[in-house]
């Protein structure tokens, strides 16, 4: 589904920019017709990714982590 072309030219500026950030082609509906706005320049799909910090500490203490403490091997 794509959008009109009034309302692509009412933002063509915020609408041309958006495509070009994304790399994510445009459907316009003109007449009954379909058109596409693409950006030429082939981005990674991986270049859209933002960086999180998922881990806090060192992650040596993860590899030395004991587990048994509390544990009990009786299963009745």
């Amino acid at each position: 589904m794509g959008i009109s072309v009034s309302s692509f030219r009412s933002n063509i500026y915020k609408i041309l920019d958006e495509v070009v950030k994304t790399g994510k082609p445009l459907e316009l509906n003109r007449k009954g017709s379909s058109l596409a706005v693409i950006s030429l320049d082939k981005k990674k799909k991986l270049d859209n990714l933002v960086k999180h910090s998922v881990m806090e500490g060192d992650p040596q203490e993860l590899v030395e982590l004991d587990c048994t403490e509390g544990w009990s091997s009786d299963l009745s």
